[in-house]
C-alpha cells in the first residue's frame, strides 16, 4: 500500500497587540502622526477592564478539530433529504509570535489518501476596535451519508454511514465586524490572548460579510448507490438531480458578546451574531432545461464563537470554538451548511517589553 501524505495547514493571524496602544489613562507625551493616531484610536482601551500584553514574544502548542455537515434536501412531493459529513479531523502543531505577527502550523495526524487532502487556510485580524475573519476551504472526497430520506416510508438504514466521494465543497468568505463597547471589553482576551479581562463586560457588534460556496455533486452515482444497496429503483427527486451549485452570500449581522471572569485570570466568552443574508445561486440541472436554475433570496444565518481560558499574562491555556452556520432556501431546493472548529491550545508569553515589572501572582 503506498504511504499516505499528511496535510500541512498554514495559519496566519496578525493581532494589534494591546501593549502598544493607547489607554484611557494615558496621554501622548509628544506629537503623533496621523497613522499612529489612527492606529491608536483603533486599539485603545480602558486598563481597568482590560490588561494589556507586556511581552515582545509568545510561543504556543494547538491542536485543531475542524468539521462540517451539509444537508441538501429537495422540496417536491418526496420531500428527499441527504446529510453529507466526513469525520472530523484532527490536526497539531507550533505557533510562535512577535508583536502583531503571529505564524504557525499544524498537522492532521490521521493518513488520508492522495484523492482525500483538504485545503484550509484561515486569517485573523483582531483590534479592540474591530475583527476580519477570512477563510478558504476546499473539501476531499472522505464525506460519509449520515442520514437520508427519500420519502414514501422506503428504509434508508443500509445507506447511512456509507462513503460518498461524490461529493465536494469549496468555501471562500470573510467577516468583518465592529466592537462598540471596544474600551471595556476585549475579543482578544478570549481568543488570541493579546490582553487580559479583569472585570466581566459585554458588547454589541455589528458587521459586514461575503461568502461564496461551490457544490459540486455526482447525483449519478448518488442514484447508482441507492437503487445498488436497496435493491430496488428508486428515484431521486428532481431538486437534487443537478451536478453543481455556486452559492453568492452577502450579509449584514449584528451580534452581542460577553466576556465573563468567572475566577482570578480565567475568562469564558460566549458571542453570537445573526446575518441578514441576500444569497445568489447559478447551478445546472439535471431537468430538460439546460439553462439551469438561478435564484435571489433573503436567509437568516448565524456565527457563533465561545472561549475559555486561563491566562495570568506569563503563561495561557484554553480552547475556543467558532460555528457558522449557512441556509439556502427556494421553492425546490435548499442546503444548509455548518462547519466550525474547535482549539485547544497552551502557551507562554516571553521577552518583557520596555518598562515592564512581572507583578507577583
Amino acid at each position: 500500500m503506498r504511504a499516505a501524505l499528511t496535510i500541512f495547514l498554514l495559519t496566519i493571524a496578525l493581532n494589534i497587540s494591546a501593549s502598544d496602544t493607547l489607554t484611557t489613562a494615558e496621554t501622548p507625551a509628544k506629537e503623533e502622526g496621523w497613522l499612529k493616531r489612527t492606529l491608536r484610536k483603533f486599539t485603545e482601551i480602558d486598563t481597568n477592564y482590560v490588561e494589556p500584553q507586556h511581552y515582545n514574544w509568545a510561543l504556543m502548542l494547538q491542536g485543531s478539530y475542524n468539521y462540517d455537515i451539509y444537508r441538501l434536501s429537495s422540496k417536491g412531493d418526496n420531500k428527499q433529504t441527504v446529510t453529507f459529513a466526513p469525520a472530523p479531523t484532527f490536526k497539531v502543531g507550533p505557533y510562535f509570535g512577535w508583536r502583531w505577527i503571529f505564524l504557525g502550523y499544524t498537522v492532521d495526524i490521521k493518513n488520508f489518501n492522495v484523492s482525500k487532502i483538504k485545503q484550509e487556510f484561515d486569517f485573523s485580524f483582531y483590534a479592540a476596535q474591530v475583527g476580519v475573519d477570512l477563510y478558504y476551504r476546499r473539501t476531499g472526497s472522505d464525506y460519509k451519508i449520515r442520514n437520508v430520506n427519500l420519502g414514501n416510508d422506503i428504509d434508508t438504514h443500509e445507506i447511512e454511514n456509507l462513503s460518498f466521494d461524490g461529493l465536494s465543497v469549496g468555501i471562500t468568505g470573510f467577516n468583518a465586524y465592529y466592537i462598540f463597547n471596544h474600551k471595556r471589553f476585549s475579543y482578544p482576551a478570549a481568543f488570541n490572548q493579546s490582553t487580559m479581562q479583569k472585570i466581566s463586560c459585554g458588547s454589541w457588534m455589528a458587521g459586514l460579510g461575503y461568502m461564496r460556496n461551490s457544490l459540486e455533486f455526482d447525483y449519478d452515482k448518488m442514484q447508482s448507490l441507492v437503487e445498488r444497496r436497496l435493491h430496488k429503483p428508486v428515484q431521486l427527486d428532481s431538486g437534487l438531480m443537478f451536478n453543481s451549485v455556486k452559492y453568492y452570500n452577502l450579509n449584514a449581522s449584528v451580534g452581542y458578546a460577553y466576556n465573563w471572569v468567572f475566577a482570578r485570570n480565567c475568562l469564558f466568552c460566549s458571542s453570537l451574531s445573526l446575518a441578514l443574508a441576500y444569497k445568489k445561486s447559478r447551478g445546472e440541472t439535471a431537468d430538460e432545461d439546460k439553462t439551469g436554475f438561478d435564484f435571489g433570496n433573503f436567509n437568516i444565518d448565524g456565527i457563533g464563537r465561545f472561549g475559555v481560558v486561563w491566562n495570568n499574562n506569563t503563561w495561557y491555556a484554553g480552547a475556543s470554538a467558532i460555528v457558522r452556520a449557512y441556509n439556502y432556501h427556494k421553492s425546490r431546493f435548499a442546503a444548509n451548511n455548518i462547519f466550525g472548529s474547535l482549539n485547544i491550545y497552551a502557551g507562554f508569553n516571553f521577552g518583557p517589553r520596555k518598562g515592564y515589572k512581572k507583578k507577583k501572582q
